[in-house]
């Protein structure tokens, strides 16, 4: 039979509340938590994109304070 829980306060709680047998032999296996579409939760995107800070070359010196210049043509700053 299989049960499931959370930990709480360093504490098992099982979701159906039922008592198990003193002495009963249990196995606790960690469950990734799940999406609505049922697969394990990613890393968020601003994670990922940190990966990515820094790494770029050849750009302009001044790309920072003029970005909008360099993708939209605006006027530069």
């Amino acid at each position: 039979m299989v049960y499931r829980g959370y930990v709480k306060d360093g504490r098992i709680e099982l979701d159906n509340g039922g008592p198990l047998p003193e002495g009963v032999q249990v196995r606790i296996e960690l469950v990734e938590p799940e999406t609505r579409s049922g697969s394990a939760v990613h890393e968020p995107l601003g994670r990922k994109l940190l990966r990515h800070a820094g790494t770029a070359t050849g750009l302009p010196a001044d790309m920072s304070s003029n970005h909008d210049h360099y993708l939209y043509g605006m006027p530069k700053r």
